[in-house]
């Protein structure tokens, strides 16, 4: 096969996995910390798309929405695609899972079934050379941002979440993680047009609440997100000996919705609580024990009394 024939199949086979994240690739297995810059170029085109911030300029209300659509998809991540699907710290129905995991599908962080899988494998091997975002083995910027680029990390490991894969809804929305962003952005972009035509007291349009509700607030919750797995094993405090480099930052608590307690969830991280002191700010716990009392979530596991003992001495 020529050069130029292998570069159009690569091409070829980039394109197809923008949108069918499980199809085959002749490069699985082949140098994994390789970047294919086909294939993340719609990651690198989010970031580009803050630029035009110079062109559409702002407006309260866009302001005003992206921090609000940042929050609410922040809260889906923490609570839904980290602390129930990737630890089960809580019960829900089917249909509360579906939505929750069509709502953290909108932050463009892949599917449920990839998030939790990584994530599980990551405590499997926290701090260890199988953990592809540590930063005491693979360097911080690998650890922040790196190691979500990079092809040996772009199939979803089924076989570590066998508990999700029975889902069929699930399996779709992993498989195709790029329909539910490029609908949010359509319809943010759509929201915007008519807000222009029927509300322009608020000052807004399309391309104005694209740039500002997806583009930025996307970033935001890429960055923050990933911060967990890089700033949180390099900076705060230790409350815990755990056998990783884990730590607890009350500031990326504050920006993560309860995720900065990194120390305390390494420690226990079957609990639905990640701010194990009550000063400990976790909003996402706070909205969880909310839903609770209505009936929407159930059986939220608790930290055990002993580990709050071993905590207390320090």
């Amino acid at each position: 096969m020529s050069t130029a024939t292998s570069a159009l199949a690569r091409g070829t086979q980039s394109l197809v996995r923008w949108f069918d994240s499980w199809a085959a690739d002749e490069r699985d297995g082949q140098d994994p910390r390789a970047i294919d810059w086909f294939r993340v170029s719609p990651f690198v085109a989010i970031h580009v798309a803050c630029f035009a911030v110079l062109l559409v300029g702002w407006s309260p209300f866009a302001v005003a929405f992206a921090v609000c659509f940042y929050v609410v998809r922040m809260f889906a991540i923490t609570a839904f695609y980290h602390r129930y699907f990737s630890h089960r710290s809580f019960c829900t129905s089917r249909v509360m899972q579906f939505c929750f995991a069509l709502l953290g599908a909108t932050a463009a962080q892949r599917g449920p079934l990839w998030w939790a899988a990584h994530h599980r494998a990551h405590h499997r091997h926290s701090d260890e050379d199988a953990d592809v975002h540590s930063p005491e083995r693979q360097g911080f910027w690998y650890s922040h941002v790196g190691w979500i680029l990079a092809q040996g990390n772009f199939r979803t490991r089924v076989e570590l979440v066998p508990d999700l894969a029975r889902y069929p809804e699930l399996r779709f929305l992993d498989r195709f993680d790029s329909l539910v962003p490029l609908a949010t952005m359509g319809a943010l972009f759509g929201l915007g047009v008519l807000l222009e035509r029927f509300a322009p007291g608020l000052g807004t349009n399309g391309p104005q609440l694209f740039v500002w509700g997806f583009a930025i607030s996307t970033v935001a919750l890429y960055h923050l997100t990933f911060s967990i797995n890089s700033l949180a094993h390099r900076v705060g405090s230790r409350r815990f000996e755990t056998p990783d480099q884990s730590r607890n930052n009350w500031l990326l608590a504050l920006f993560t919705l309860g995720e900065g307690w990194h120390n305390n969830h390494h420690r226990y991280q079957a609990s639905v609580r990640q701010g194990f002191r009550w000063w400990e700010f976790d909003p996402s716990y706070y909205v969880l024990r909310t839903a609770a009392l209505v009936g929407l979530v159930w059986d939220l596991r608790p930290v055990p009394e002993r580990i709050l003992r071993e905590g207390a001495s320090r």
